[in-house]
């Protein structure tokens, strides 16, 4: 069955860095986009990040362009998301999301992880 596990969240200081990871298993990870979401209590999940099957081609929310970058290793059967320069306001669980073919503008998802914690607090 579809297994994806996040990990890498904690609390970071405004401004700084962190990054996430999804080990994926149970389907065959290199020929399905992948996506970030992330999703704060008492409000809807907000699509954060996609990546294309082979990696070539990303798309990001417009809160987090030019500040988080996702990536994949299609041979360790991984997903990253590298956060830098953030912000109280992306505090949130961060969940990965397992796309419905190689590619999806904003983030079609039929499988999804338990999520990670990220608190960007000083």
């Amino acid at each position: 069955q579809v297994q994806l596990v996040e990990s890498g969240g904690g609390l970071v200081q405004p401004g700084g860095s962190l990054r996430l990871s999804c080990a994926a298993s149970g389907f065959t990870f290199s020929n399905y986009a992948m996506n970030w979401y992330r999703q704060v209590p008492g409000k809807g999940r907000e699509w954060v990040a996609t990546i294309s099957s082979s990696g070539d081609s990303t798309n990001y929310a417009d809160s987090v362009k030019g500040r988080f970058t996702i990536s994949r290793d299609n041979a360790q059967n991984r997903l990253y998301l590298q956060m830098t320069t953030v912000k109280p306001e992306d505090t949130a669980v961060y969940l990965c999301t397992k796309g419905v073919g190689r590619w999806s503008s904003f983030g079609a998802y039929d499988y999804w992880g338990q999520g990670t914690q990220v608190t960007v607090s000083s």
